[in-house]
């Protein structure tokens, strides 16, 4: 059977039902400040840390640095302090400045808007770069995969991939231009409140009836 001819028809149903749900942190950045930098450094602060801790964090750190000029002024101890409240702070601060000062001596404080050069700054994925390329520079090119993205897709049969890597791979194959600018931020709100990793609400969900529940051996 092909799981990928009702493609359209899911991302309609998922965009129409699922506004009540809360805004992906990315997503929400994005549509308040439109800069590329910010979108950065909310997803680098957002790895293994739930959205509910990153936004507030990212908010609070904005308030005080929003520019590579900004960051690389404080000190790391107080970066660290700012963003204490994130998984592996330490780590995340160390990378956030290293990544302000090359963003400063090579590309003139601007965040590179080519994959590629995202790609080659140290603690910078996959994920995090086509999150910058869509949310940052609303180019359809790519499609950032998280765990929500990789489980789900693999759940309706539009991939069969053991990774997220994979998954974003395979999905710039069948998904549109259209639709890429979208799937993310649909595909984490689904996962977050419906389509959760153990036991899924496949009673409440939207496309219920589209999907094969391919893995899935317990829901709600």
């Amino acid at each position: 059977m092909n799981y990928t001819e009702n493609i359209s028809k899911i991302m309609f149903i998922l965009g129409k039902k699922l506004k009540k749900f809360e805004t992906p942190v990315a997503t929400e950045i994005s549509e308040k400040t439109r800069d590329p930098f910010m979108v950065l450094v909310s997803c680098l602060l957002s790895l293994r840390t739930m959205d509910k801790i990153t936004g507030p964090i990212s908010e609070k750190l904005f308030e005080i640095a929003k520019t590579p000029e900004e960051i690389a002024d404080i000190s790391l101890e107080k970066l660290e302090k700012i963003i204490k409240s994130v998984n592996y702070y330490k780590t995340k601060a160390r990378r956030i400045k290293d990544i302000s000062k090359i963003l400063l001596e090579k590309y003139n404080g601007k965040v590179p808007d080519k994959f590629e050069e995202l790609m080659s700054l140290k603690g910078v994925g996959k994920k995090t770069a086509s999150i910058v390329m869509v949310y940052g520079y609303n180019k359809s090119h790519y499609i950032p995969v998280d765990s929500h993205v990789h489980v789900i897709t693999n759940r309706l049969g539009w991939v069969k991939t053991k990774n997220a890597d994979q998954t974003m791979d395979e999905l710039m194959k069948i998904i549109s231009k259209k639709n890429r600018l979208d799937l993310n931020d649909l595909f984490v709100r689904l996962g977050q409140n419906i389509c959760t990793t153990v036991s899924p609400f496949c009673s409440k969900c939207p496309i219920n009836n589209y999907c094969p529940k391919i893995g899935i051996k317990n829901s709600r």
